[in-house]
């Protein structure tokens, strides 16, 4: 079973192509594009499982390659990984034909792409994600970037790729705090704008989680598919791409409290962060208690952790609200959250007052 999916950005187009050994696919692309080196870039847990498999797949193709394996983890995405991997690509002759693979997780393509949009002021590249999490959000809509002292992703770009492989094959070695991580970027898409997306994962998580194929195949699309529609009218996130931050304002807080540590994994700072954000909604008269307890149901049923104080007992709530204002999304000192109206539709509501973050903060931990 194969689904392509076809992100809409007139020369910047490209495909998303979904599926079990679609690795294959590759062969194809290079086939139709004259690149003259090739340059993956990938991490050790990456490179222990599948990089043999991508090396027999780019033998097949006579263009001389080059692996550059980074260490694993959100750390990666830092000033001294970026200017180390440029270096060493530039050190092997690259041109502005060169390709660059990002070949792994979210980490890894936001790094890779950053470090192509910059790269001989930039440079081809693709994405092969190997998480769940990537296949249906990093890899998909060119948001590029590294860390910073400061907060998550506040150094990037956005540059596309020229094409995304998601072959289901990589999921399988996955641990299932991984797997359930980046689930918890397809429940956004059934929260923000699908409730019947919703009741579906409500009815087949479980599959999911036993990599059920064609499942995972149909699941995946349908992000794929959500994401591309959004970034397809708003690429640069001027207007409703901001919807996909849906739990981000909240989860990020506590990433960068824990310093981008696996105390806490994104896709799990994402599901705390959207149970918040629901909680908001329900503190605003936006959803029903009905409504946030049916969310709160779901996460819980997968897995995820709810109770914060499981993860780490005392939060700082003065660093959280430090945090809070970093975020990209604040305006003027003024701060900006994604709200629910119902289950499967959500919307930006700016100039949010500071006492009601610290009402849901409290409520939490």
């Amino acid at each position: 079973m194969t689904k392509t999916i076809r992100v809409n950005l007139d020369q910047r187009s490209y495909d998303i192509v979904i599926g079990a050994n679609k690795i294959n696919y590759l062969n194809d692309f290079l086939a139709q594009n004259n690149y003259s080196k090739i340059f993956v870039i990938t991490d050790k847990n990456v490179a222990n499982f599948h990089l043999q498999t991508l090396n027999n797949n780019l033998d097949k193709s006579c263009i001389t390659y080059e692996t550059i394996i980074t260490e694993s983890g959100e750390q990666t995405k830092s000033f001294a990984s970026l200017q180390n991997i440029c270096e060493e690509i530039l050190s092997k002759n690259a041109d502005r034909k060169s390709l660059i693979i990002a070949f792994g997780g979210g980490v890894i393509g936001d790094l890779s792409g950053f470090i192509a949009s910059i790269l001989l002021r930039g440079i081809d590249f693709i994405q092969i994600p190997t998480t769940l999490l990537s296949s249906v959000d990093s890899s998909v809509g060119g948001k590029t970037a590294i860390n910073s002292i400061s907060g998550k992703n506040l150094i990037g770009s956005f540059y596309q790729p020229k094409l995304v492989i998601c072959d289901l094959n990589f999921l399988k070695t996955l641990p299932q705090r991984e797997l359930r991580s980046g689930y918890a970027e397809v429940v956004k898409y059934g929260l923000i704008e699908d409730r019947e997306f919703f009741d579906f994962l409500v009815q087949n998580y479980q599959k999911i989680f036993a990599l059920d194929e064609e499942i995972l195949t149909a699941i995946i699309a349908k992000s794929c598919q959500s994401k591309a529609n959004i970034v397809g009218q708003d690429e640069k996130e001027n207007g409703i791409r901001a919807l996909l931050n849906f739990g981000h304002t909240f989860g990020h807080t506590f990433e960068t409290e824990t310093n981008y540590s696996d105390e806490i994994l994104h896709g799990e700072a994402v599901a705390i962060g959207m149970l918040m954000a629901a909680k908001m909604s329900q503190n605003l008269s936006l959803i029903t208690e009905a409504d946030y307890q049916e969310i709160k149901n779901h996460l819980q049923n997968c897995g995820f952790v709810i109770d914060i104080s499981k993860i780490r007992k005392n939060w700082n709530h003065e660093n959280l609200t430090k945090h809070l204002y970093k975020d990209k999304k604040t305006e003027g000192g003024k701060l900006t959250f994604i709200l629910l109206e119902k289950i499967g539709q959500a919307f930006v509501k700016k100039g949010v007052d500071l006492e009601e973050f610290k009402k849901v903060l409290n409520e939490f931990c």
